[in-house]
């Protein structure tokens, strides 16, 4: 037997708005990947952009109001992984694969790891740690594949870093989650920004920086890859 009825439901049709919020990343997944088969790679990450957007909106709104509780039938668990594997991991392999960053047969294999690897992570329970970061490298593909090609670096360190991030999948380090993390998240949430302004302006020169936007890029992104795992090793060692 369950608890979940039609009068229970009928009370607070307003919060199915949050469902329908998140809901919204799934078109927006599609219209990405149609940019995307027509090689308009800054088109196709500025509406996975979009789709950070939302996901950074949906969950906390969700959390306030108590969805959960409010409307059990429906799972924002559940439609929240099936977005965001669309969108922080296989688009990003798609766009690794079918662009030119990687040459035959490399890119159909670090494509092929990143939705292997990311599948595996999303199936993990254990993702979660307490103070709201991620333990292990959290899928989020759609920030480093965007940072690869907008970076433009060498072949091999290309391959070799989507490799790492591949291991770090299942190692215990942390990852930061920018706004469930209270401790440095002012810091945090700075950073985020200037990664986004830094991404937003690759985005308009045609996926290609230089220059203080590229420095600015490379430096936040290597903040948001690395803070967590400082901190980690600040509790454990001093």
């Amino acid at each position: 037997m369950t608890d979940i009825t039609p009068d229970k439901e009928a009370r607070e049709p307003a919060l199915f708005l949050i469902h329908l919020l998140t809901a919204s990343g799934a078109p927006i997944a599609l219209i990405a990947l149609l940019a995307g088969a027509r090689g308009a790679w800054g088109e196709m990450f500025a509406w996975l952009g979009l789709a950070l957007v939302v996901d950074g909106i949906d969950g906390p709104l969700a959390r306030k109001y108590k969805v959960a509780e409010r409307l059990p039938r429906w799972s924002g668990a559940s439609l929240d992984f099936v977005i965001d594997y669309a969108t922080y991991v296989f688009l990003p392999a798609f766009a690794l694969s079918g662009s030119d960053m990687l040459p035959q047969p490399w890119n159909w294999i670090c494509g092929g790891l990143v939705v292997f690897t990311g599948a595996l992570y999303f199936a993990d329970n254990g993702m979660k740690t307490p103070d709201g970061s991620f333990k292990g490298f959290p899928a989020g593909w759609n920030m480093v594949v965007f940072g690869l090609m907008a970076l433009s670096p060498s072949v091999t360190f290309t391959i070799v870093f989507v490799l790492l991030c591949c291991v770090l999948t299942f190692l215990p380090i942390r990852f930061v989650h920018p706004v469930r993390v209270k401790r440095w998240r002012p810091l945090t949430l700075a950073v985020t920004f200037v990664w986004l302004g830094a991404a937003a302006m690759a985005v308009i020169n045609g996926m290609a920086l230089t220059g203080i936007p590229a420095t600015l890029l490379t430096v936040s992104s290597f903040y948001l890859l690395s803070v967590s795992a400082v901190q980690q090793l600040i509790e454990r060692y001093f």
